[in-house]
């Protein structure tokens, strides 16, 4: 059983501030900074490069992408950290294509998060402009899913308006047609039940900056299903996802299974940090936090909706369409987020109108809910927003 009231506790939040951002960035873990001191003094200060061996660093990427994997479905050994999320999207969308050579479509969606396109753009320049990037709205993609089709770039839950895929329906769909499924868990992982293994996803990408309270930069994580494992070819080839990196070969031999998505050295300092967060989602039920999360994002739908009706609903009513997030839409909306934050309530903005609420049952309660709706009405009351210092655009929105 999950105890909120304890999970609570574990988090540093500022005094007076209701943070509503921890989709964008988790917050501080209250045993990250012992954690990283004891890996400073005692590990890195102590053993120096030996550090290596005897304080398990090498084998750290492994270690907690097992941990992870719990949250996501995965078995032990499936699941790899390191790198951050644009490289991992990269490695598994080339693998995939690789995994099918006749077909030349990649099929996704116009809602899902630029860099991922970017990825697969840049990708599709690499290979000599023989592959096609084919955009569809998000409810049209399970129409979309064709013969031509050899991997579906999906990710879970929109991050403007906390819309949710069926994942596991386009997997089936995109099993049918011949084509393989990458999953991007960034908005789902923590934040929603995850099951890579029932759903029979291809490849799984994910962070663990946002939900899993890792840190700014923490490295991301790579899946590959178990039929999959041994045939992908990383095409980011480092040398730790070399099957013996030590044996410094001139010519590049796959590790075996995920251990090939490994590319450089682990950013040890962010995984010691990680370490720490996985601690408290050890002891996290996602059924029940996922039954908290409805609850508490339908409050905020229900509060903001009776007391900002200026304000229009972007995310999903019905609850197994969305994620642990409530977006809402103004032509203001930069500027009424900055009236927000100014008064202690953090979300964030994300073009072109929406203002963004991440609810996160780990920290966050009905009193936190009600008290930030009662600051939006406020500002909205009293166009509070409409001052010159609102209207500036930050370069982190």
């Amino acid at each position: 059983m999950t105890d909120f009231a304890w999970t609570r506790e574990q988090f540093h939040i500022p005094l007076g501030l209701i943070y509503l951002d921890g989709n964008s960035l988790g917050p501080l873990p209250k045993s990250t900074p012992a954690r990283l001191e004891r890996m400073l003094s005692e590990e890195w200060g102590e053993h120096l490069i030996g550090g290596w061996n005897t304080c398990g660093w090498m084998e750290m990427p492994m270690r907690l992408g097992d941990r992870l994997g719990r949250l996501i479905g995965a078995a032990p050994g499936q699941t790899v950290v390191g790198d951050t999320l644009s490289i991992k999207v990269f490695q598994a969308l080339a693998a995939a294509l690789q995994l099918r050579p006749e077909r030349r479509v990649i099929l996704s969606d116009r809602g899902n998060f630029p860099s991922d396109l970017y990825m697969a753009e840049g990708l599709i320049r690499l290979l000599g402009d023989r592959h096609e990037l084919r955009l569809v709205a998000p409810h049209e993609l399970e129409d979309a899913i064709t013969d031509e089709v050899a991997a579906l770039l999906v990710t879970e839950v929109d991050y403007r308006t906390g819309r949710r895929h069926d994942v596991a329906a386009l997997t089936a769909k995109a099993h049918e047609m011949g084509a393989l499924a990458i999953w991007d868990l960034a908005h789902s992982a923590g934040a929603v039940p995850v099951d890579v293994t029932a759903g029979k996803a291809d490849f799984a990408v994910g962070c663990t900056y946002k939900y899993i309270n890792a840190g700014p930069g923490a490295p991301a994580f790579i899946y590959i299903a178990p039929e999959h494992a041994e045939e992908a070819d990383p095409a980011l080839a480092g040398w730790l996802g070399h099957a013996s990196p030590f044996a410094f070969e001139q010519g590049y031999r796959p590790g075996e299974g995920i251990e090939r998505m490994r590319v450089g050295t682990p950013p040890v300092l962010q995984m010691a940090a990680l370490d720490a967060a996985l601690d408290i989602w050890d002891k996290v039920d996602m059924a029940k936090l996922r039954r908290r999360s409805l609850d508490l994002t339908a409050l905020m739908i229900d509060e903001v909706e009776t007391h900002c009706p200026g304000l229009r609903l972007a995310t999903p009513r019905d609850g197994t369409a969305r994620g642990s997030q409530v977006s809402f839409r103004s032509e203001h909306g930069y500027a009424i987020m900055q009236a927000l934050i100014d008064l202690g309530v953090v979300g964030d903005f994300r073009a072109p109108d929406i203002l963004r609420f991440g609810i996160t049952p780990l920290y966050i309660g009905e009193a936190e809910i009600h008290e930030a709706v009662e600051v939006l009405a406020r500002i909205l009351r009293g166009a509070l927003w409409d001052q010159p210092k609102y209207q500036r655009r930050k370069r982190v929105t």
